[in-house]
């Protein structure tokens, strides 16, 4: 079992609290925002920027905490716990992941000093765009462009399925600039989406993470000047790979905390339901359910702290990455399951938000790269 020293229990309680105030000013216990198109959460995004939780692990002399990643990651564990909006929890830790890492550990003082703080105060919503419409996961093949010319790079080409595309004010965009050049060929340019040139697509209609907007990105001839380039010109494979094992371990903790908070649900509803004469956890078939998702949770919860220790310590984690989101997001599938056939006809019911957390499960089996990705990877780790 981990041990937390008091300093970190401290901030694990303020995050706490926030949650409880959060939920308290709430509309409803299950906030869902399910109107045509996916609605971002402005009023709770206030209260998001308010907390300084999009500052966690940033330099303080930037408006950041300084917290190491694990200490991080505990926070963002008590957000799941304690938020029932997935989608905006998702926004946090796109915002925190996707730019604020890469600015925090590639960017030049320039580039920090422009975006950094600003990140951190919530002023700015980030987003990155990899992903397009014919390669999906394949990023070697993406097809964007970026062509020197001059003091600029302009870009052409579009990317799909962009979280906090609609409202992003700031986007990692990662293009191929030497067709021939594999992993080396690919950059990464930070770009204003006021630049002529950018556009959105309409927001994405999504079974899940409703209030977390996602969109396609176009870019028609956008300049993009030089001294945007984030990492250096041909690193954008390598800045990706970090930032990928960033977003991994913070979005899966903050499912970790989501599963916890089910658990003890279904937990205490096994205690209090009684069904012939009996709490319905006395059945060995509801018992051995929840046993199942306790097993699930504290093995997920071990493997992402564990992996979030070795990657602060400089260690290869490429394996351990994998096999932590690959354990993570397909227990959170069936901890939803489980929920669902607990509470019975309840489960089924929309008013009890979990074929909403069953939504917002799904994607965590698809997106960071799908549970298939995740074996091709471990295999690759094993020589196969």
């Amino acid at each position: 079992m981990r041990t937390w020293n008091e300093d970190q229990l401290a901030l694990r309680e303020g995050m706490e609290r926030w949650c409880r105030d959060l939920t308290a000013t709430a509309p409803t216990d299950h906030p869902h925002p399910d109107t045509a198109g996916d609605a971002f959460p402005w009023d709770l995004w206030k209260r998001v920027r308010e907390s300084g939780m999009l500052g966690l692990p940033f330099d303080p002399a930037r408006g950041g905490a300084g917290l190491d990643l694990p200490t991080t990651m505990f926070l963002l564990e008590a957000l799941g716990q304690g938020c029932r909006d997935g989608g905006l929890s998702f926004s946090v830790a796109t915002t925190i992941c996707s730019t604020g890492v890469p600015v925090q550990h590639f960017g030049t003082d320039a580039q920090q000093d422009r975006y950094l703080r600003r990140l951190c105060a919530g002023e700015l919503i980030g987003a990155h765009a990899i992903s397009e419409p014919d390669t999906g996961s394949d990023a070697l093949s993406m097809r964007t462009r970026a062509v020197r010319d001059g003091d600029h790079f302009v870009l052409n080409g579009s990317k799909s399925f962009v979280t906090n595309g609609p409202v992003a004010d700031v986007v990692v965009v990662y293009a191929r600039t030497r067709p021939e050049g594999g992993p080396l060929g690919i950059t990464a340019f930070l770009v204003d989406t006021d630049t002529p040139g950018f556009s959105t697509g309409q927001p994405l209609k999504k079974m899940g993470l409703t209030s977390s907007p996602m969109s396609e990105l176009y870019f028609d001839d956008l300049r993009v000047p030089a001294d945007r380039v984030l990492g250096g010109v041909g690193r954008g494979y390598l800045l990706l790979e970090h930032v990928m094992k960033w977003e991994i371990l913070c979005s899966f903790i903050i499912n970790i905390g989501e599963m916890q908070h089910r658990f003890d649900r279904c937990l205490e509803h096994a205690r209090t339901r009684v069904q012939f004469g009996k709490p319905i956890g006395s059945y060995q078939a509801i018992s051995h359910k929840l046993v199942d998702m306790r097993i699930r949770l504290e093995t997920a919860r071990r493997w992402l702290y564990d992996t979030a220790d070795r990657l602060a310590a400089g260690q290869d984690v490429t394996e351990d990455v994998a096999i932590s989101k690959l354990l993570t997001s397909e227990a959170n599938v069936a901890s939803g399951l489980a929920a669902i056939q607990i509470f019975g006809g309840n489960g089924y019911m929309s008013e009890y938000g979990l074929d909403r957390e069953l939504a917002n499960a799904v994607a965590g089996t698809i997106y960071s790269g799908t549970t298939e990705i995740q074996y091709n990877r471990i295999s690759s780790v094993l020589g196969l």
